[in-house]
């Protein structure tokens, strides 16, 4: 009877384990470390332990209460503090934590103690709201395909755009292999110089893909900003400069 009241304990014991367990890149992505794609490649490069163990396996699980996690031989431990910032990107500025070719990146730009890491990417010379955060959750809840936030941008390009080229934007064009879905996209203005400023709206993100969408209707970027993702937009926000997000927009990147 001893033995079979031990052994019972010992079962619950390992289930409520097991119930407390997660995925290690899910659990470095909660302590602010990298987006849980970003973790992944952290882990298959050799730069995590568990218990002093180098792990390099995608599937591996630990307890927050029990193992120690290490990354670059320094203890991670989830963010408390959650952060969620906008920020306006100017141009020569690289989307990423930090550049291997010591180029200048968008973290030279918000002074915070907290660890934190952009959701999603605009290219060097692209302009505009990026969004930041140490929530791994809210990461992938805005970063998911499926949930298809709206991005609006503002495209200066060369040349007189016609009617019929905005249509070919709107129903989807080849940009090298891949067709985009289908768009939203109108002509603002033309200048003294026939060039045409663009309002163009995706909810995909593939790489360069406004860029490249221009080029495909023969119009290449003279300037290109992006000015709101879903609900969050630029507005007054000076070039350089980031703010937290405030009660409103915290609510709505909470509910996607």
């Amino acid at each position: 009877m001893v033995i079979i009241v031990l052994d019972l304990l010992y079962l619950t014991i390992e289930k409520a384990g097991d119930s407390m367990s997660e995925r290690l890149q899910k659990y470095l992505a909660r302590c602010g470390i990298a987006s849980r794609r970003k973790c992944e490649d952290l882990i298959l490069q050799g730069k995590v332990k568990v218990n002093n163990s180098i792990i390099t396996e995608l599937g591996f699980k630990v307890n927050p209460d029990l193992d120690v996690v290490k990354f670059e031989n320094n203890i991670v431990k989830p963010e408390n503090n959650k952060i969620y910032i906008a920020l306006n990107k100017p141009i020569g500025y690289i989307s990423t934590v930090k550049d291997e070719k010591g180029r200048k990146t968008i973290l030279d730009l918000v002074d915070i103690q907290e660890r934190i890491y952009p959701i999603g990417r605009l290219d060097c010379d692209t302009s505009g709201l990026i969004l930041l955060t140490n929530d791994g959750e809210i990461y992938n809840q805005i970063i998911h395909p499926r949930k298809a936030l709206d991005k609006t941008y503002i495209a200066v390009v060369k040349g007189v755009v016609e009617y019929k080229e905005i249509k070919k934007l709107c129903n989807g064009v080849d940009i090298g292999g891949y067709i985009t879905a289908p768009a939203k996209a109108e002509i603002l203005s033309i200048n003294n110089n026939n060039n045409t400023k663009l309002k163009i709206i995706i909810h995909e993100g593939k790489n360069r893909q406004v860029r490249r969408m221009c080029d495909s209707i023969g119009h290449s970027v003279i300037n290109l900003k992006r000015v709101s993702i879903g609900k969050i937009k630029l507005d007054n926000l000076q070039l350089g400069k980031w703010r937290y997000l405030d009660d409103n927009e915290l609510e709505y990147i909470k509910n996607i």
